[in-house]
């Protein structure tokens, strides 16, 4: 895993680094475990007047890479994905994920497109469960693109020294946001 995750880091260098973001932004959000992050970080930080345009990339390869999970889910979930579900630990909580899953609308979605959440699990778990697409990709996009979006503003505003905190606490960061933001709706919701 460590070899994986420096070879993605090297790619922010070359000279097709755009297409290397989008080939991992794409697989990342169904099958492969390194997040796009690691690129879009070097490459906001070497070329910040191109923040938002590596966003942008990273957000749309992102969003059309959860229809190829979403697809597994729907089509392939046996034989594609339950074992990616497997081999990231989440097959047993899968079962009985389904049965609240689509009750939730497009939290689920949402809440792992913004956090450190497996965002491929969410894919793959959409198809599976026969969210409605329109659904799955406006949560997909306001998520995703949430996120990346927010990483290019933070880079493009602060540069290097942000770094760390989004590489350590963004995550966090948001994933106590959202509970805040969903705790003020249940608080609301039962006043």
């Amino acid at each position: 895993m460590k070899r994986l995750y420096n070879w993605t880091l090297s790619l922010a260098d070359h000279p097709y680094a755009m297409w290397a973001l989008v080939i991992v932004a794409f697989a990342e959000s169904s099958f492969f475990p390194i997040p796009p992050d690691l690129l879009m970080i070097p490459m906001i930080i070497a070329r910040p007047n191109k923040a938002f345009v590596i966003a942008g990339l990273a957000m749309a390869a992102s969003v059309i890479g959860g229809l190829l999970g979403y697809a597994i889910g729907a089509l392939a979930f046996e034989q594609i994905g339950r074992p990616i579900l497997e081999a990231l630990g989440k097959a047993d909580a899968a079962a009985e994920f389904n049965t609240r899953f689509n009750d939730m609308g497009f939290w689920p979605v949402l809440i792992a497109g913004l956090t450190p959440f497996p965002y491929k699990v969410i894919t793959i778990m959409s198809g599976w469960t026969g969210m409605p697409l329109g659904t799955f990709l406006v949560a997909s996009i306001v998520a995703r693109g949430g996120r990346f979006f927010i990483v290019a503003a933070l880079l493009w505003k602060f540069g290097d020294p942000i770094r760390g905190f989004i590489e350590k606490r963004l995550g966090l960061t948001l994933t106590l946001f959202l509970a805040i933001l969903l705790g003020g709706f249940a608080l609301v919701r039962f006043l």
